[in-house]
């Protein structure tokens, strides 16, 4: 495997958690020594390899050269895998820093991070698998790379990400699906409910109360159980789901916490995050989700 992406996006921590899943790990590796790793003797464990632009003889044409030469070596494609992540999301990370950054001549880091997401943007076009770092702190990648990869190497190779919001504050980045559930009855406005949460099955027996819940509940899990499938087929590693409701609190995180439940009686790996009750300290973290 090849881990790439701007700095700041988090190689350093995918890198790491992989070597802690038994990959013998390679940080910052010049792309003319990668295919040397491929002469006899042959690696025989899982190899995880991270390449940047640090690296002076750093091109975009030459990692996909080398790439192609170590599947003509070995019969087996190498796993390019980027960590894709939003110029705003970097300029904070490098300010929280105050590291400089290696592609920014006269010190402002905007600079070095646009020269750098568009010198990328071949192999993020090109990768195997994209993970969106903008969103996670340091623990969530890191659970996030031990699901994804954890789950391949146990033949599932596609990981079910379920996420409750607010509209408020926004749609979650890089959702391959958003089903709005503001058409549902809302625990807001039930006094003795509003306090609670969707964690709760209070909330959830309420939310499932309403006469539209059965009919949406049961289309909509019928329409993800028929695409993950095709999904998986194509090679996809993760699908992303959010359910938004007005204030992130009830009813999406009730629904979120139903599906979940549902995806994994039905044997997919799911983990659900409620980014809105994180930010109010009242929800669970990122986490996988067992039947």
């Amino acid at each position: 495997m090849v881990v790439t992406g701007p700095g700041g996006s988090g190689r350093s921590t995918a890198i790491n958690a992989l070597e802690d899943m038994g990959y013998e790990a390679i940080d910052n590796l010049p792309i003319s020594l990668l295919t040397r790793l491929f002469s006899d003797p042959v690696v025989s464990r899982p190899l995880v390899v991270g390449i940047d632009p640090r690296n002076r003889d750093f091109a975009v044409e030459g990692l996909f050269e080398a790439l192609a030469e170590v599947e003509s070596r070995t019969g087996k494609a190498p796993v390019l895998t980027y960590l894709d992540c939003d110029a705003d999301t970097l300029i904070q990370r490098y300010s929280e820093t105050r590291r400089r950054h290696p592609m920014s001549p006269d010190g402002d880091p905007k600079t070095g991070i646009d020269r750098e997401i568009a010198l990328l943007e071949p192999l993020r076009l090109a990768a195997d698998v994209l993970i969106r770092t903008g969103p996670l702190n340091v623990h969530e990648l890191r659970a996030e790379i031990v699901r994804q990869f954890q789950a391949e190497e146990n033949g599932n190779a596609l990981v079910v990400n379920l996420q409750s919001f607010s509209y408020r504050r926004g749609v979650p980045r890089g959702a391959d699906m958003v089903i709005d559930v503001r058409f549902l009855r809302n625990p807001h406005y039930v006094m003795e409910l509003r306090p609670r949460t969707g964690l709760e099955k209070t909330i959830q027996q309420f939310v499932q109360e309403d006469r539209a819940f059965d009919p949406f509940y049961t289309r909509l899990l019928d329409l993800v159980l028929f695409l993950l499938p095709a999904y998986q087929r194509e090679g996809k590693s993760y699908f992303s789901i959010g359910f938004g409701c007005t204030g992130g609190k009830h009813r999406s995180v009730s629904v979120t916490e139903m599906f979940a439940a549902s995806l994994a009686r039905e044997g997919w790996s799911v983990s659900a995050r409620h980014r809105d009750l994180e930010r109010l300290g009242a929800g669970q973290p990122d986490r996988e989700v067992v039947e």
